[in-house]
């Protein structure tokens, strides 16, 4: 009995002696006390608060290596292993977390918006409720710096670069077809409705390294996760008609929605500048899909649309009309999952189709051309900490064009191309501290067709000198294979990618409804495309030794706060560019740039109208033009652009809208540019014909009726 006391003596001592004391100080990075930090050792019920000084001390009968464990509030947790016996006397230093909501945003090159982004410049509601926007994504984001509103052409255009040299991604996954069928110098516009999408990211330049084939810039649209209630919309307009319903259940929902469109009993009543045969007419619908899982979302998103118009266009080459006809068959699909696996992962990968017919009639001549375009992608992302994230990935382009000419007399010709280009990227990003931060990425990719390599290095920085405000630089390598009018003769030509760099350098302040941006930039092209003739053929002679530069001012500021009621932006862009590539005999400007762009856009809520009136001022510099009668190569300038629209959307009742606008209401003759005869006439003088807007002027007139259960919800969204 007595030795069996002993025993427990021993056992009892032993475990007294076994205990350690952990003592030490927890501090900021600046070295102030930290009042009020848990200090504990993991899988433990061992540890201690620290006191005003920052002090802690606490006993532990765990043994050998443990994880101390330290965490508080807006600080950064820690964890480190540490031998309990020597911890004494520590400094723990924590870190501000970067998920506090003033840490520094990486803003240069970049306008984002949606419930996510940090600083929303353009929201899906101002995109549809801009005056002469006409619901376009397109035509709305032509109020921002940054952008050339090319009228006759209705793509969009950014700093000095054309319009194919911005691709459009929805979900992450590449767009082919963004935009209408149309031709010569009849606008188009863009194919999605803005209210699919939840945030849209526009780049003008400097963007991630996931994102390739695009020299200038990206729009990235994001659509939404879930619907909020079961609902019918319907749509009466001059110009056509629209049905849509959406149903949810417990984890998935479906929309499907439908357009007829026809102008023709429009432009019976509004004079044209077109002598049309058959005015613009389209069908259209589309279907999302929505699952949710666990840990992820699916993303099923299918769209059709079948459109065509017929026109009589003056031609200063021919005395008579030249008839132009184009009948459009579009077929997309998009599908996308973005979810968490494992400690921490998430997965983001999805795939597109892209289907494209294009007949075309020039007077008795007949082009018909297809396209079909996938892109398949694959990118996982981990957060190791709030201050250091990793993404990478992969992405397959194919492309398969086809092209064939039939004239009326001759031998009919066929062209087309197969491209298939693979692509690998990485990026980090790096919170050093909620001042500064940095993004790096690389992307290398292999083209097929061209049998090229293409690596491309990018990295942002920015440091936040005040709780709203922030510089940002960026600087990125960015490759593009030419565009589909040269490179479908790549059976009898080589060609290379056009390359760019991009240099920029932003300021943006932004605080209680209030944003100002500004951003200066500049792009360096190389390996532009020249041919030797007057139009592109197949027997030009093409080079990629063309070259070029774009460098300007944006500025932007965005009030909602210092008239009650009013909502505004202004914008402002000033641009220097030239370039020597297509047939250009020395370096110019090209036609779609003016030197000068603003646009103020203003939003006025009238409660006791129960009414929202808008207008949209846009203004740019003439653009310049090539007059063969002078001996300066583009030397000519057209006259000032200016467009001033107006919209007022009535709230009949809470579910039904009568929604109208007016374009360039004080019917500004605006001209676009000159076509020069091929041959001078007999006094040696070439002559011209305007290029000018299809209308003056567009009506809109529209009832708009949204039956819910809620009966609340109605469509100002999509007007």
């Amino acid at each position: 009995m007595k030795s069996l006391f002993t025993f427990t003596i021993l056992l009892f001592a032993s475990a007294v002696f076994a205990q350690s004391t952990l003592s030490g100080k927890t501090v900021d990075k600046k070295g102030k006390p930290i009042a009020g930090a848990n200090i504990y050792i993991d899988g433990t019920y061992d540890g201690a608060t620290t006191d005003e000084n920052g002090q802690f001390l606490f006993t532990t009968t765990a043994i050998g290596q443990q994880t101390l464990v330290a965490s508080f509030l807006v600080y950064e947790t820690t964890r480190t292993v540490v031998n309990v016996t020597d911890f004494k006397n520590q400094t723990i230093v924590l870190r501000e977390s970067s998920n506090t909501l003033d840490a520094v945003v990486i803003s240069a090159g970049t306008m984002e918006t949606g419930d996510k982004a940090r600083v929303a410049v353009l929201k899906p509601l101002d995109i549809v409720t801009t005056a002469g926007s006409a619901g376009n994504i397109i035509a709305a984001l032509q109020t921002l710096p940054g952008t050339q509103s090319v009228g006759e052409d209705g793509r969009l255009f950014v700093r000095g670069g054309e319009a194919n040299e911005t691709q459009t991604f929805v979900d992450g996954i590449r767009v082919a077809q963004p935009y209408n069928a149309t031709i010569g110098n009849v606008p188009t516009r863009g194919r999605f409705s803005p209210f699919l999408f939840s945030g849209i990211a526009f780049s003008t330049g400097g963007y991630s390294a996931e994102y390739g084939e695009a020299l200038s810039s990206v729009l990235l649209l994001n659509t939404e996760d879930n619907p909020d209630q079961n609902k019918t919309e319907i749509s009466l307009m001059t110009v056509g008609l629209g049905l849509g319903n959406t149903q949810k259940w417990n984890k998935s929902s479906l929309s499907i929605n439908a357009s007829y469109i026809n102008l023709a009993p429009y432009q019976a009543v509004i004079p044209q500048n077109v002598d049309w045969n058959k005015p613009f007419q389209s069908l259209s619908g589309e279907s999302v899909y929505r699952y949710n899982f666990n840990n992820g979302i699916l993303k099923v998103y299918a769209a059709f649309d079948s459109s065509k118009l017929d026109i009589n266009q003056d031609n200063i080459n021919t005395p008579n009309k030249i008839r132009v006809g184009i009948n459009n068959d579009n077929f997309y699909f998009n599908t996308s999952y973005n979810g968490r696996f494992g400690t921490g992962w998430q997965v983001v990968t999805g795939l597109s189709y892209g289907y494209s017919k294009n007949q075309i009639g020039l007077d008795l001549d007949n082009v018909v051309n297809y396209e079909n375009a996938a892109h398949l992608k694959l990118k996982l992302k981990k957060n190791f900490s709030n201050y250091f994230k990793l993404s990478f990935g992969t992405d397959y382009f194919i492309t398969k064009f086809d092209e064939n000419f039939k004239p009326n007399s001759g031998t009919a010709a066929n062209t087309g191309y197969n491209s298939a280009i693979g692509a690998v990227f990485t990026e980090a990003d790096i919170l050093f501290s909620k001042k500064v931060a940095a993004k790096v990425g690389l992307r290398a990719s292999y083209n097929n067709l061209l049998d090229e390599t293409a690596i491309a290095p990018r990295i942002s920085m920015a440091y936040k000198v005040s709780k709203n405000s922030q510089f940002s630089l960026a600087y990125g390598d960015f490759s593009q294979s030419p565009s589909v009018d040269y490179i479908k003769y790549s059976k009898w030509h080589q060609f290379e990618s056009e390359r760019a760099s991009h240099y920029i350098l932003n300021f943006q302040y932004s605080k209680d409804s209030q944003t100002f941006r500004a951003e200066t930039y500049c792009k360096a092209y190389a390996n532009l495309v020249t041919y030797d003739t007057p139009s592109i053929a197949f027997n030009s002679v093409f080079t990629n030794n063309g070259s070029g530069y774009a460098k300007g001012l944006d500025l932007f500021w965005r009030d909602g706060k210092s008239i009650k009621n009013l909502e505004y932006w202004l914008s402002y862009s000033y641009i220097d560019t030239k370039r020597e590539y297509r047939n250009f005999p020395t370096a110019a400007t090209p036609s779609f740039v003016a030197d000068h762009s603003l646009s103020l856009v203003t939003k006025y809520f009238i409660t006791d109208w129960r009414s929202q009136i808008g207008f949209t001022n846009s203004f740019s510099s003439g653009r310049p033009y090539n007059n063969p009668n002078e001996t300066q190569f583009m030397n000519g300038k057209t006259k000032g652009y200016n467009n001033l629209s107006f919209n007022w959307a009535y709230l009949i009742s809470q579910q039904k809208i009568l929604y109208f606008s007016v374009s360039n209401i004080l019917g500004t003759q605006n001209v676009f540019g000159y076509d020069y005869a091929r041959n001078p006439d007999s006094n040696g003088f070439y002559n011209r014909k305007e290029i000018i807007p299809t209308a003056y002027r567009f009506f809109f007139v529209g009832f708009f009726w949204t039956i819910s259960k809620d009966k609340k919800d109605n469509q100002l969204k999509n007007l």
